[in-house]
């Protein structure tokens, strides 16, 4: 499966780059939860942890995770 974010609008636009996509939703489901687990894994690498503020998981819904970027 391939994930894909069209940013040709403000391709050159710096600012606004950094503005679009402060907070990314991952929507692993919520069945027996091994997806989200797997999800919450990858997060944790360090050279992934380094490109990210904070994940948060939905109190509302088992099957969301939130991830929020620093800019």
């Amino acid at each position: 499966m391939k994930l894909k974010l069209d940013l040709h609008d403000i391709y050159n636009r710096g600012q606004d780059i950094d503005r679009a996509a402060p907070l990314v939703e991952i929507i692993p489901g919520k069945g027996s939860g091994q997806l989200k687990k797997h999800v919450l894994k990858f997060l944790e690498q360090k050279e992934i942890k380094a490109k990210y503020h904070r994940v948060e998981k939905d109190s509302k819904n088992f099957g969301r995770v939130f991830i929020h970027f620093r800019w």
